[in-house]
Parts: structure tokens; sequence; C-alpha cells
């Protein structure tokens, strides 16, 4: 196991004084596409912040005082990492990845005990450390399946989450950790956080590899296929969702964990929904080419998903307001950069 740790070093060099005046924060999964964005984020802000995952960001170098490499699996490691009572720690690290490979089967066993893992030794070493706030990721696979069987009218508001009914097992393992980090506040008084991402995208993010999502991976698709060629898609492309940029999302983690007293679950989403056939179109329009889209058998998941916004409006007075379009233009502008680049890249297997 790899580590490079320059807290002690930094501590040394900065002063204990300046070192207790700065807000300390700790990014678990600093090397996935949201971590990376979130340490960008509180650096802005004036954090001092420690980043820790099995890799580096592969698309541009971290922005963290501090980086660990390391497996949030080992006990020992996470109690290296979380050696203090951090003013706020994000728990973002999984086992995670698109419909290739969430809705497959062929990576749920790994899935459940990768991530389920991370966030038992996280929860417990942010406990024992008294961190002051902890904020988890978790997702909108949560919600039951049955209520998403109409793509024009998914049902996704936060209290629909019961009965109970994701429709994979990443789902059921985001569920376990929500209740194992509100069971840690109710019993231990641990300032817990939980946010139910949909489907977050943007530049940086993966692309290639089979972890992508549908918005990087019709743009990678785009960008190589010539104009009047075909592209494939999973379904009929009726399934419909809604995909939220990565600046909307920072913005919503930032809102819920500077709340006074409202700690979630609350979805973090656009409500921006759309068939996956007009996902693609729009990303055609943007390259400026005119496809075929060829629609072939593969993992789908739910036929609808949106995020319902009515509870972060209420609770924080707040919901994304960027437009589909816009993130994706950036999106496909960088996805398109890497492949005329002819850019390769390293994928880890925890992001």
């Amino acid at each position: 196991m790899e580590s490079r740790n320059t807290f002690g070093k930094n501590q040394q060099q900065i002063g204990g004084w300046r070192m207790r005046k700065l807000k300390t924060a700790l990014v678990c999964g600093d090397g996935g596409f949201i971590g990376a964005h979130l340490v960008k984020q509180l650096k802005m802000e004036g954090f001092w912040v420690r980043g820790v995952d099995l890799k580096y960001p592969p698309f541009a170098s971290t922005k963290a005082d501090d980086f660990i490499i390391g497996d949030l699996r080992d006990k020992d490691l996470v109690w290296n990492v979380i050696d203090q009572n951090f003013d706020e720690v994000y728990q973002l690290a999984a086992d995670m990845g698109g419909a290739g490979f969430i809705f497959t089967g062929n990576n749920d066993a790994d899935i459940m005990h990768n991530s389920a893992l991370i966030n038992l030794n996280v929860v417990k070493a942010c406990c024992v450390r008294k961190v002051k706030k902890v904020f988890y990721s978790s997702s909108a696979c949560i919600y039951p399946e049955h209520n998403q069987m109409n793509p024009n009218d998914p049902l996704t508001s936060e209290e629909s989450a019961y009965p109970a009914n994701p429709d994979s097992e990443y789902g059921w393992e985001k569920l376990f950790s929500e209740h194992l980090f509100l069971a840690f506040k109710k019993n231990y008084e641990l300032d817990v956080r939980i946010a139910r991402f949909h489907n977050v995208f943007g530049p940086e993010g993966t692309w290639i590899g089979g972890r992508e999502k549908a918005p990087a991976a019709f743009c990678r698709k785009i960008a190589e296929a010539e104009d009047g060629t075909m592209i494939e898609m999973w379904g009929n492309g009726n399934q419909t969702r809604s995909f939220l940029y990565i600046d909307e999302c920072l913005i919503g983690i930032r809102k819920l964990m500077d709340s006074a007293d409202f700690f979630g679950p609350v979805n973090i989403g656009s409500n921006e929904m759309v068939p996956i056939n007009q996902l693609a179109e729009m990303i055609m329009g943007i390259a400026g080419k005119n496809l075929e889209i060829k629609h072939i058998e593969g993992p789908l998941g739910v036929q609808g998903r949106t995020s319902d916004n009515t509870l972060i409006k209420k609770k924080l007075n707040w919901e994304p307001t960027a437009s589909l379009k816009d993130g994706l233009e950036k999106t496909y502008y960088w996805i398109n950069a890497r492949i005329q680049d002819n850019v390769n890249h390293d994928y880890g297997s925890i992001n």
C-alpha cells in the first residue's frame, strides 16, 4: 500500500497556530469524478483538504494539500487517514459505474462488499475521532423499481423510498449505508448529512472503460463516429433520465453541509427529464453530426427517473438552474479533445 502523507510535515512548516485557524476537510474518493471537483471547491473556500483514494484523479492533478494513496476497505488505513476531528468529512468512495457496470449482475458481490466495508470503516472512525460533520453520498438507485416503470411519470420523492425495492444491488447497498450513517447519528450524535445523487456528469469524468454513464458514453460514441454513420444504444431509447451538471452538484452538497439542522436524505439532481434518444440527439446537435441510432439489447435499469426537488427547495431554498444542454456542451468538448489527443488513462476499481 503506497501512501503520500504530508500532513505532519505541512503542520510543522506552516505552524500549528495557522493550522488551527483553517477549517479542515477530508474527501474520501478524491480520485473519483465528484471527489476531485469537490476538493477544488473546498480549496477555493479556504479549507485545508486531505484526499484519499486508490488512485490519483486521472485527468488533472489533485488540489488536495495532502493526498493518501490507500484502500479504504483497510481498517488500519482508515484510522491513519481519519487521525483527527476534521471539521468536515465527505464519504464519496464507492465501487460504482454506469449501467454497463451496475446492471449486468456480474459485479454485485464486489459492489456490495467493497462499498459497505468502506462505509463501515469510515463512519466508525469518524465517530471515534469526533469528526464535526460527515457527508454521505447516496444515490437515486435506492428508489423502488416499481415506482419508476412509467418513463413519463416516475416517483422519486424522498419518502417514496419505502417500502424498499431498489432495482440493483448497488441501490440496496446505498440504502443500507444510509441507515448505517443515520444509526450513528441517533446513537452517537454524529452530525451526518445524506444526499441522493441523480446522474452527475461533466468534464473530467469517466468516459471510457465500461464504468462511464450515459452522457459521457454518448459524447464519446458521437465524437468518434463519422458523420452519416451509426451509433449503438441499449434499449429503445424511450427510457427517461435527468442529468445534473457537476457544478450544480457541488452547490447542492455545500448547501446541505452548511444547513443548520437539515440532514436529509435529500435528492440532489435535475428535474429536466429527457428520453435517452433525445439525450443522444442533443449531443449530435452539439457535435454537428447526423447519425443513425441502432437500438440493441443491454442493461437498462428503470424505465424512468428524475429528481423530485420539492424537499430541497423547501429545506434549503435551492434547486439546480443550469440547463442540460449547457452541461452537455462542456462535457462533449472536453471528451472530444481527449479523443483528438488520443489520451489513454488508467482506471481504478474503486472510484
